[in-house]
Order: C-alpha cells, then structure tokens, then sequence
C-alpha cells in the first residue's frame, strides 16, 4: 500500500472507529441477551450505526481500503444485519408461541385436511368390521400375523379376553415389548402419512385407509365374542391420543397434496412451501401425541385393568387434546 493509501485509511478509520466500537458493543449485547434487553435508545441507535457503518463499508470499497478494514467492516456489518433484521425469539419463545398459538391455529387451519384422514380411516375400519362379519377369513387378510400374535379367529374367547386384561405375570413379560412393538408400527404409519401426501394425497389416504382396515378386523373379531366393549375401553386408553396423531399426520401430507393438486393462484413450489408451515406444524404435534401415547400404551393401558377406567382416561386426555385444538391462539389469531 502506498503512503498516499495509508494516510487515506488511517484517517478513514479515525473519523469512524468510535461508531464501530459502539456498534460492537450493542451487537455484543444482543447477540448474548437478546434485542429485548436494549433500550428504546440503544436499539435506535443499533439501526443508526448499522446503516453508517453499511455506507462506510461501501465506501470504504470504493476508494479501495487496505484488504484487513474491508474484512473487518463486512463481518462488522454481517452481524449487524443479523442483529436488526433477523427473527429475534428465544427457542423458549418458539416453543411457548408453538404450543400457545401458532399450532393450534394451524389444526384449525387444516381442519378439512384432517376431515379427509379421519374419513379414509373411519372407511376403513367399517368396511374391514362388515367384511370379517361375511367371513372370519378377511382378517388374515387385512392383519399381518405378527401384528396379530395370539389375537386371532383361532384364537378362544377366554384367550381373546386374556389379551385385554393381563395378569401381572402377563404383564411383567409383555408389557414393554408389546407396547414398544405397537408405538413402532404406528409411529411408522404416521411418518409415511405425512411424508408420502406430497404425491397427490393417495399414497396418504390409502395408508390410512390400511390402519383402519386393521382396526376394523380386530373389532370385528371382538365383537363376534361379545368382548366389543372391553376391546373399545382397550383400544380407548391409549388409541385416543394415538390414532388422532396418525389422522393429524396425515392431514399434514394432505396439505401438501392439496397444494400439488390445487396451487391455485401460487406456482406449485411457492403453494407447497407455504402450505408445508402448517404441514411441518402438524407432524409436531403428531409426533408429540405418539409420545403421549407411547407413555399410555407402555404403562397405563396394561396398569388399568378396569374397562371404565380405561375409558374415563383415555377420553379425559382425547378431551384435553381437543380443548387446546379449539380454544388455543383465538385471542392471538
């Protein structure tokens, strides 16, 4: 650099050092405690030096300062970028607004989606139920036999019974293996629901249409040994919570079906990215009801042996779910 170059510089950062300390020192502040911690004149005064210091790093390329100022100026700036215009909330406060607002917004939202998944799983469950009524040999047909194990048409009334109401022995040797069996199978079921909606919806649809089919053939076999009601206080403990999370899923690869189908006014890149925030909201909210459910399938439903019981619980915690979808966010919305 010439001495001429030199001197130019020098001066340039004397006349503009003092900005750029105080406008390290607020990035500093907000970058460690958040824009929430500054004062109405500190975060004024952030926007001021971030739009001096912007102008000062352009000039300072135009009359080609030394390559050390320039690298300092642009991440000088970068950060204060980040400082003024990037989201400013804490992950307490994503997670907070999440559960406050911004997901149940998004159930109601996709209130016709959700429709649809518990319609394809409802068809299901119906058409498996009268089926298995014609003939006993449907339900091999519908429930793989591991899934099945010894819930099946050969199976005794006395032995179908024994499967909903375990003594402890039963439940010492079973109950995690079983539970964690069925968290995995539906927990799969959910995930390709709402990852596979993106193809036109019916990979979706027809997955759940499956799960209700397997729900049908087990209820069909129940019901012929009068064992309905207990198998509904069985199903009701856990299944609650955890079929509505595999419906929630699926409405959330709804939603992203329908924008592939019907972009409407958007191209379909831009009708997907805007109807996957909803998407991608719902599937929280599916996995965290599995979780829920994991927890009831693995200990409560085998702990609770008395049928009502089992009912007041599981219909307690699906009225719980189905308050926050309804009632929370109104106000915010």
């Amino acid at each position: 650099m010439s001495e001429q170059s030199h001197m130019r510089s020098t001066r340039f950062r004397t006349e503009r050092e003092a900005d750029w300390r105080q406008l390290e020192t607020l990035i500093e502040k907000t970058e460690t405690k958040g824009v929430p911690s500054l004062s109405l004149e500190e975060a004024q005064q952030l926007a001021i030096l971030y739009r001096k210091t912007a102008t000062g790093l352009s000039v300072a390329r135009d009359i080609s300062m030394d390559r050390n100022l320039l690298v300092y100026l642009e991440n000088l700036v970068a950060r204060a970028f980040l400082a003024v215009y990037a989201p400013q909330e804490s992950l307490s406060g994503v997670i907070s607004r999440f559960f406050t607002a911004s997901g149940p917004q998004a159930m109601r939202r996709s209130a016709g989606a959700i429709g649809l998944a518990f319609l394809a799983m409802t068809m299901g469950f119906f058409i498996a139920f009268a089926l298995f009524g014609s003939d006993p040999a449907w339900f091999y047909t519908f429930i793989p036999a591991d899934l099945a194990g010894e819930r099946g048409p050969g199976a005794s009334t006395e032995a179908l019974r024994a499967t909903l109401f375990q003594s402890e022995a039963q439940l010492a040797g079973q109950l995690g293996m079983f539970a964690a069996f069925l968290f995995s199978h539906n927990t799969r079921v959910a995930l390709f629901a709402f990852a596979l909606g993106v193809f036109a919806c019916i990979p979706s649809f027809l997955l759940t249409l499956y799960n209700g089919l397997i729900i049908g053939a087990f209820a069909g076999l129940f019901a012929e040994r009068d064992l309905g009601y207990e198998l509904f206080g069985w199903l009701s403990i856990h299944g609650v919570t955890e079929l509505s999370a595999i419906i929630i899923a699926a409405g959330g690869g709804f939603r992203m079906g329908f924008a592939t189908l019907f972009p409407g006014e958007y191209s379909r890149k831009d009708a997907l990215r805007i109807a996957s925030r909803d998407a991608a909201k719902l599937a929280v909210i599916a996995a965290i009801m599995l979780l829920a459910a994991g927890l009831l399938e693995g200990f409560a439903r085998q702990l609770i042996q008395n049928t009502e019981m089992r009912l007041l619980v599981g219909w307690s915690i699906g009225g719980l779910w189905l308050s926050w979808f309804l009632l929370a966010g109104r106000k915010a919305q």
